[in-house]
């Protein structure tokens, strides 16, 4: 039985968005770190809910509801049937437990059986290794290096492209 299920987002789940989207220590393993302002964080909160291109999904404990990540497929091009993957797992303590990838199963069943997508493609820093075997695990392949294309923590890394197709 699993241990979390994909909700949508509800508006009380906006202040915890806001502390984990400046939080160094999550934004650095995907992005680059700039803090947020809590009016554009709410200005982002609520425009996410509302774009047709977007599915965003909060990850939630079976056992108490509680949201510890989100899960979200944007640039969804129906026309070319595939959208881009990205999630987050905010609260630490839920980190290197396997629900992450729990999560990611859920929404690529969501993807091609309820969206009829072909493919699902994510973006991966090379020296998050411990994503790269989650994501080989659940089936995605390279397709992709970006050479040095992050500058993270002063330093040029490597950004993966993967994908998975569905057969």
């Amino acid at each position: 039985m699993s241990e979390i299920f994909l909700t949508e987002l509800r508006r009380d789940d906006s202040a915890i968005l806001f502390n984990w989207i400046n939080d160094r220590s999550l934004v650095i393993l995907n992005n680059n770190y700039d803090p947020i302002h809590e009016i554009n964080h709410d200005n982002w909160f609520t425009n996410i809910i509302q774009k047709k291109d977007v599915r965003i999904f909060a990850i939630r404990l079976v056992s108490n509801e509680e949201i510890i990540g989100i899960c979200q497929l944007f640039n969804i091009d129906f026309i070319n049937s595939n959208a881009e993957l990205q999630i987050r797992i905010g609260n630490s303590t839920y980190q290197g437990k396997g629900l992450g990838r729990e999560a990611v199963k859920a929404v690529l069943q969501y993807s091609f059986n309820d969206l009829g997508l072909h493919r699902v493609y994510l973006k991966v820093f090379s020296t998050n290794v411990y994503a790269i075997k989650a994501y080989q695990k659940l089936g995605f392949n390279q397709e992709g290096i970006l050479k040095e294309a992050a500058f993270i923590n002063g330093r040029f890394i490597d950004i993966l492209m993967m994908a998975i197709l569905n057969k």
